[in-house]
């Protein structure tokens, strides 16, 4: 364990510097103005007064009678639903760049969205299932297995799994089941009318029965990846390396990889697939905080759940009086800025 106590500092080069408290601090200031304007923004736009009632009414447990703090509660599931699955989007995106060492390594070029989603449509046009608790179950059987079988292809032949093998056997596998889920809808318009719906991405169909069910699946995993934060800077020297400096690279990559696919699966189950979180926001935490995953997991968590909520927020507005669903406005917003990125920075090695 000294051993591998060592090796953050040796993974990430220069040593941590005064900076980064400050970044957080500005992340955390971010997160908060994005519930704030979450809370405030929208079909009907409402004074901080009537924001901090109905965020009072709440917590002490009755209703308000002002109809801009009713807007407010109103509100207060599909934010802290937006926090939940855009930090979860976050934090599984750095972890799978973090184990296949891919930097573009996402959940949705990885196939485990679509996997994901292919198990949710046999399940709806096969089982007519409903329920949230059936759509989480089918979620997590299809993004295993399909994140598992993009491991098992990207790894065979010379080179064992190398990030463009990877992303290959991810696009090829996400071209070939998004084909199949096309197949199996076509036929049956009920399912496509559930699914449609579904694949979009978003969470106007908030509730917290259902946030309860994946809320400790989201912790459980998440505080598995905050602890798989010094193997992967052990990892990123290399496989050798890592094992030289004590670590078991078999169970911390599939601990890691557990936890990423546990976190997309579960929000994709019931927010849909939402595309550009994980991808985006590890590069970015990663310009301003470096490599050090024991910075960089956190802070995905932080700007993965600011981006979501944000998202959300903006989607109420351009909509209005009906809204854009957070998983069109991710792409809108995220793919201009991951071009910036990559024109004007050289990617972080990871």
């Amino acid at each position: 364990m000294s051993v591998l106590s060592d090796a953050p500092r040796r993974a990430v080069g220069p040593r941590p510097t005064a900076r980064r408290p400050a970044f957080l601090l500005g992340a955390i200031l971010v997160l908060a103005a994005s519930v704030g304007l979450s809370l405030a923004l929208g079909s009907r736009s409402v004074s901080l007064a009537e924001v901090v009632d109905g965020l009072t009414a709440w917590f002490g447990g009755r209703t308000s009678e002002d109809i801009g703090a009713i807007a407010v509660q109103e509100r207060i599931p599909r934010t802290v639903l937006a926090l939940m699955a855009g930090a979860a989007l976050g934090l599984s995106g750095a972890l799978m760049q973090a184990v296949t060492r891919n930097p573009i390594a996402d959940p949705g070029i990885l196939g485990v969205n679509t996997g994901a989603a292919l198990f949710v449509v046999c399940g709806i046009a096969f089982l007519g299932i409903t329920s949230a608790v059936q759509f989480l179950v089918l979620a997590l059987i299809g993004g295993s297995l399909v994140a598992v079988f993009v491991y098992v292809v990207g790894s065979v032949g010379p080179g064992g799994s190398t990030p463009i093998k990877l992303a290959l056997a991810g696009a090829a596998t996400t071209a070939a089941l998004s084909s199949l889920v096309s197949a199996v809808l076509l036929p049956r318009i009920a399912a496509m009318d559930v699914f449609r719906f579904w694949q979009v991405g978003g969470v106007a169909g908030a509730d917290w029965g259902t946030m309860a069910i994946i809320a400790p699946l989201l912790l459980v995993a998440a505080a598995a990846a905050l602890l798989c934060a010094p193997m992967l800077n052990a990892l990123a020297l290399g496989d050798e390396v890592a094992v030289g400096l004590g670590v078991n690279v078999t169970v911390g990559r599939l601990v890691a990889s557990a936890a990423g696919v546990i976190l997309c699966a579960a929000v994709t189950a019931i927010a849909g697939p939402i595309a550009f979180v994980g991808l985006m926001v590890p590069h970015v935490a990663r310009m301003l905080f470096g490599p050090d995953q024991r910075w960089l997991l956190p802070v995905c968590a932080l700007g993965g759940a600011a981006l979501l909520t944000v998202s959300d927020t903006i989607g109420r507005l351009i909509g209005s009086p009906g809204e854009v669903e957070a998983g069109i406005v991710t792409a809108f917003v995220g793919a201009p800025i991951l071009v910036i990125i990559a024109r004007r920075t050289r990617m972080k090695a990871l």
